[in-house]
């Protein structure tokens, strides 16, 4: 039975904190940095809702159903993103990755494949998961597009499954990988971050 507890995972060109209330001015700012809460399909916190979206995760995580990350640059210890693990089911050894964001400047880096192969190393060869899941609104298809990069497998739609930030009801695409299949998508991952850039 899987037991998830707050841990720092690193590996450049990322560090994995636990969320802490010291992190709301970086969460803000790597918010800014593209207006991320305007997209209408992610879970980014407008500016003013930060320090809320903070004690919600923590709220979550007290619960025991969320364990949530703010993502940092290695090198810089700047805040540059968060992600968390959640919807933690011990008695199935399942976790799902996910209320995961950057600012728009670390988009399409190496900052989110080397942040999953941190979480699923974890989660697999640490917490002994039998799958790891991942769920996205089905209109986000850069969401789908970078879960499928990784080599996840696509599981089906729950039909008006969950509230929008703007009161519409989206439907939820859902992913996963079995421990099975993680040697397999291990060595996937690190030969993308191999590649040169």
């Amino acid at each position: 039975m899987i037991d998830v507890r707050p841990v720092t995972l690193e590996r450049a060109p990322v560090r994995l904190v636990p969320l802490a209330l010291e992190h709301e001015a970086g969460l803000c700012a790597a918010a800014a940095d593209g207006e991320l809460w305007t997209i209408r399909v992610t879970s980014v916190p407008e500016p003013a809702q930060t320090r809320a979206y903070i004690e919600q995760a923590l709220k979550m995580q007290a619960e025991g159903s969320r364990l949530p990350f703010a993502v940092l640059d290695s090198a810089s210890g700047e805040v540059i993103g968060c992600t968390s693990f959640h919807d933690i089911v011990p008695a199935l050894d399942r976790l799902e990755i996910g209320w995961t964001w950057y600012a728009r400047s670390r988009q399409r880096s190496a900052a989110n494949t080397t942040c999953k192969l941190l979480l699923m190393q974890h989660a697999f060869d640490t917490l002994g998961a039998k799958v790891v899941g991942w769920r996205t609104d089905h209109f986000n298809f850069a969401s789908q597009r970078a879960i499928e990069r990784l080599g996840a497998k696509r599981d089906g739609v729950i039909r008006h499954h969950a509230l929008r930030r703007d009161g519409t009801v989206r439907d939820t695409v859902m992913y996963s990988v079995t421990a099975g299949e993680w040697p397999e998508i291990r060595a996937h991952l690190e030969w993308q971050l191999a590649r040169p850039r």
